[in-house]
């Protein structure tokens, strides 16, 4: 019994491979003409433009990977605001403007302070001239209903520049 299975098991494997093998005529005869097919022609390359080459030191012209002389003397500005990069960080300057929230303020006139939540949920008192946010934002006045800032971004000539931010009362 089981050389009979082993026989019908080789005579249908041996089948499958016999079949395997007998389309190929068709195909190479397709390749064939597919390979005679002429192809559809390609467009002209394009004209490569020439730009004539400078060679700066010779010409006595400006390196336009340097910086140029107004550039350097707005870097050398002292006048320019600037971060105080002694002053010890403050704990709301961890967080950005947009990520925090005012949630009141306590009392009134000079003595106001502003009551500012951060992304964590502690609620910190902020008073005139703290810091707050990552730009070095400087509280410069407090109102009921918002906290004004000042802070210094870059102006991308290796400057800074004052720019006026606020933080709102949220509405519920």
């Amino acid at each position: 019994m089981k050389t009979l299975a082993r026989i019908a098991l080789l005579v249908s494997v041996l089948a499958v491979l016999a079949g395997c093998t007998r389309g190929m005529g068709d195909l190479r005869t397709w390749v064939a003409q597919e390979k005679a097919k002429k192809g559809v022609p390609l467009p002209p390359l394009p004209v490569i433009k020439t730009f004539e080459t400078f060679t700066y030191n010779d010409q006595n012209l400006r390196d336009p990977f340097s910086p140029s002389s107004l550039e350097t003397t707005r870097r050398g500005n002292t006048n320019s605001p600037r971060p105080d990069a002694n002053r010890p960080r403050q704990p709301l300057e961890a967080f950005p403007l947009s990520a925090l929230k005012l949630v009141g303020t306590i009392g009134s006139g000079t003595n106001i302070q502003a009551l500012v939540m951060d992304p964590t949920g502690v609620i910190h008192r902020v008073k005139h001239n703290q810091y707050m946010g990552q730009n070095d934002g400087r509280v410069s006045k407090i109102t009921p209903d918002q906290v004004d800032l000042v802070e210094l971004i870059p102006n991308g000539n290796g400057g800074w520049m004052e720019h006026k931010a606020v933080v709102a009362m949220s509405e519920q």
